[in-house]
């Protein structure tokens, strides 16, 4: 339990999570990380580690890691073997010994870690290990992230969802394009209004790990809702050597797209139609354009924008994307792999997230 002045948070729409949560500043949020072979255990404990942390970063640091990889997913050992030793030489040679961070340690099972933290992020690269993971995470009433994919099924992200609901642990789940200044200041952006369109492209990984074949694309579909908000009813999807184009109807009758470019140059961003305007959005890293110019020698902010609310979740802040998001979103790729299957059919998506937080 995350200590000291006890805290209600406020759920989400679906109800997930009702535990207290405490917070002192004197003992800070205990995080520890399960699976670290995403760069994301490496990149979001730069941020929440860092000597003499100030303002949404105080208050929280990863203190443990339970380093495990998947054995059947591409480079896993190797990478884990290369952010272990970045972990583990974190901040812990600075100039000035005052600048010192308590090392991170390494533990040897998830029992172990789950008695060193208060709560829990999951890196591991192999989504298909995150069910499993979650489960013991969930059951002992830790708060938990799991970064993308929250699950290589719709099936295993309902099951996550669902126990988190039953355990009343606040769960959630987020790809860093969603907090990306560049897309999401274009859902109240002054020269484009009330978005009524959205085309989003971004990569498509042909030869994509078998782990990662379903949730591919989610980056560019966070990005689509980021600036669209929830509401898709169905969609269609064109499959060609060149190109994944999957086009979405919500259910307010506007139309938004997804191009996952396969062949030629690649670029993540987006062209938002408003009741004002048309604009390009921002690339990824970037703030938003002004007067249809996108910047790119402003800060690249990259990982910080979810890494800031990672912080203010692992203190006890509220879930920032619900799970009936989170689920909307599976629902749209089940829909278009069925599409596909269907040469372009139109399909309706399932209700995922029904039953679960009632």
């Amino acid at each position: 339990m995350i200590r000291s002045v006890v805290t209600l948070v406020a759920l989400t729409a679906l109800g997930i999570g009702c535990a207290d949560v405490r917070v002192d500043a004197a003992e800070p949020v205990r995080v520890g990380l399960l699976g670290i072979d995403n760069y994301g255990s490496v990149a979001y404990t730069e941020f929440l580690n860092r000597p003499h942390a100030e303002g949404v970063f105080a208050g929280v640091r990863v203190v443990a890691a339970y380093p495990i990889g998947s054995d059947d997913y591409p480079d896993s050992d190797k990478l884990l073997a290369s952010w272990k030793d970045q972990l583990l030489k974190m901040y812990q040679s600075p100039k000035d010994p005052k600048d010192a961070v308590p090392p991170i340690e390494m533990v040897n099972s998830v029992d172990e870690l789950l008695k060193k933290c208060d709560a829990v992020m999951i890196f591991s690269m192999d989504g298909r290990l995150h069910l499993k993971q979650a489960t013991q995470v969930l059951k002992a009433g830790k708060r938990l992230f799991i970064s993308r994919p929250l699950a290589s099924s719709p099936e295993d992200a309902i099951a996550i969802l669902k126990l988190a609901a039953e355990t009343k642990t606040p769960c959630w789940s987020s790809s860093q394009h969603r907090y990306s200044g560049g897309f999401s200041g274009m859902r109240d952006h002054p020269e484009v209004g009330r978005v009524i369109g959205c085309d989003v492209y971004g990569g498509w990984i042909v030869n994509a790990p078998e782990a990662d074949k379903f949730t591919r694309p989610l980056h560019s579909i966070e990005t689509l809702y980021t600036i669209m908000g929830p509401g898709v009813v169905s969609v269609t999807c064109t499959s060609t050597s060149t190109a994944e184009v999957i086009t979405a109807l919500w259910k307010d009758g506007r139309v938004g797209t997804y191009r996952g470019i396969k062949e030629g140059a690649v670029k993540y961003s987006a062209t938002v139609f408003g009741d004002k305007g048309v604009s390009t959005a921002g690339i990824y890293g970037h703030g938003v354009p002004v007067k249809g110019i996108v910047p790119t020698n402003d800060k690249y902010v990259g990982y910080e924008g979810l890494a800031i609310e990672m912080a203010k979740f692992l203190k006890g802040g509220p879930v920032p994307v619900s799970a009936a998001e989170t689920l909307e979103i599976f629902a749209l790729l089940q829909a278009a792999e069925a599409s596909k299957a269907q040469n372009g059919a139109v399909v309706r998506l399932q209700n995922l997230s029904k039953g679960i937080g009632e």
